[in-house]
């Protein structure tokens, strides 16, 4: 089988479970949108899924995200557009001007200093951003990305005041050994709770490869499907 042929086969399959989990739990297909995570894959596997349909995908390195962004239009086929490529991974603030330049959603965004340098970063290239705040509900593992849910709505009203950037939503990461769909409906009724302010804020990032269903069931806006669609990823190098 080829690249493309698997990839297509692949992504229709996930279709189906998302189509599936849909009308499990009561809602249209359309109303829920599949990033593709093509993170440590070819600027080609990118242009493939677009000319499949795909219109997000997601990335978490700088600089590779910003090298396949700039590699991609050469090799989209005539009319297909570049899909909009969200950085979901932990992001440094000294990195943010650059990923600003290339990126069109910021998923992690977890603390003032970061949105603020996000927001300067937009400025400098003349370009909006849509930022999501990214929420923590595992609060006893230091490592992990996030703010407490505490702190979302002040951080969430920081950034609808900054210029260049939008408060899009909010974006969770169920922790490890933990049924993921209570942490999904935790980040649902949070996510209402800021909308009450701003309106706007609709998206809820929620679920990936091996829990999007738990996260269509618990209201999620968007999926973060990688390694369903892309196959297993080779190490990290």
């Amino acid at each position: 089988m080829t690249r493309p042929d698997e990839l297509a086969a692949n992504l229709a399959e996930v279709r189906a479970r998302v189509a599936q989990a849909c009308a499990a739990a009561g809602r249209a297909p359309q109303d829920v949108t599949t990033i593709v995570v093509t993170k440590t894959y070819p600027a080609s596997d990118v242009a493939t899924l677009a000319g499949l349909g795909v219109t997000d995908v997601g990335e978490n390195r700088h600089p590779e995200a910003g090298h396949k962004a700039a590699e991609l239009p050469s090799l989209l086929a005539d009319g297909v557009a570049a899909p909009r490529l969200h950085f979901v991974g932990g992001l440094q603030t000294n990195k943010a001007g650059a990923v600003a330049r290339y990126a069109d959603v910021v998923q992690s965004v977890d603390r003032a200093k970061l949105a603020r340098s996000l927001s300067r970063g937009a400025e400098a290239a003349d370009r909006d951003l849509v930022l999501l705040v990214q929420v923590d509900f595992d609060l006893q593992d230091p490592g992990r990305s996030g703010a407490a849910p505490d702190d979302v709505a002040a951080l969430a009203d920081l950034v609808a005041e900054l210029p260049r950037v939008h408060l899009g939503g909010l974006m969770t990461v169920a922790p490890l050994g933990v049924a993921p769909r209570p942490v999904f409906e935790r980040l649902r009724e949070l996510s209402e709770q800021v909308r009450a302010q701003h309106p706007d804020a609709r998206i809820v990032s929620a679920g990936m490869s091996g829990d999007f269903e738990d996260a269509v069931a618990a209201g999620a806006t968007h999926l973060r499907i990688g390694r369903a669609v892309l196959g297993e990823r080779p190490p990290l190098r």
